[in-house]
């Protein structure tokens, strides 16, 4: 099992807050309640004592929190964004957490790629949608992670997968389906983040 060295960096509700780029940074996106708190908290090896907060109350992030990891020989830093779409907040708490993510990405940031988490149940909603059109815009590239795996019977699992494939995601690897658990699905992700890493920056 690969073990990832982390830090906690910053926590930042502003533009003025963000710290310095001075690694290549893997920023994870999703909906609201979509388990990336949780993937998160996996993928650094904190199944018991967390450093992602996790919350039965969806939106509960709503800063942005940087990690600094050092997976093997490659160093990132790990950018945990705030949740979109959920229902139950106002519109001006929605227009906050765009504006913040609008700052990040705007801001002359050492970005490598972004990890977009997608509900296994759903697949790509109007919000997931309209994320995917806004990074083509930017041209930054992607890796789809759907996750909450386990809550679709294993008999649908592999035709459902298919069916998101076949609609034209875009994605630097096939998608990683995960469950929210350290096991095999997040041992891969955690050894092809570092691949990815050097493979853009070989580009």
């Amino acid at each position: 099992m690969t073990h990832w060295q982390h830090d906690a960096v910053r926590t930042a509700w502003s533009r003025a807050q963000f710290p310095a780029a001075e690694l290549p940074e893997v920023v994870f996106v999703g909906r609201s309640n979509v388990g990336k708190s949780t993937l998160i908290n996996v993928l650094l090896g904190r199944t018991r004592k967390k450093v992602a907060y996790v919350s039965s109350k969806p939106g509960k992030t709503r800063s942005v929190n940087f990690y600094r990891v050092l997976a093997g020989e490659e160093s990132f830093c790990l950018v945990d964004m705030p949740g979109y779409g959920y229902a139950g907040v106002s519109a001006g708490e929605k227009k906050n957490w765009w504006r913040l993510i609008n700052d990040f990405f705007s801001n002359d940031r050492h970005v490598s790629f972004v990890i977009h988490l997608v509900d296994f149940r759903h697949g790509f909603l109007e919000g997931d949608r309209e994320l995917t059109g806004w990074l083509d815009g930017m041209d930054m590239p992607r890796l789809v992670v759907f996750t909450k795996g386990d809550k679709v019977p294993k008999g649908r699992a592999k035709g459902q997968y298919e069916k998101y494939v076949r609609s034209g995601l875009v994605s630097v690897l096939p998608p990683f389906v995960t469950n929210g658990k350290n096991d095999e699905a997040a041992e891969c992700l955690r050894q092809a983040i570092p691949q990815i890493i050097r493979e853009l920056n070989d580009i």
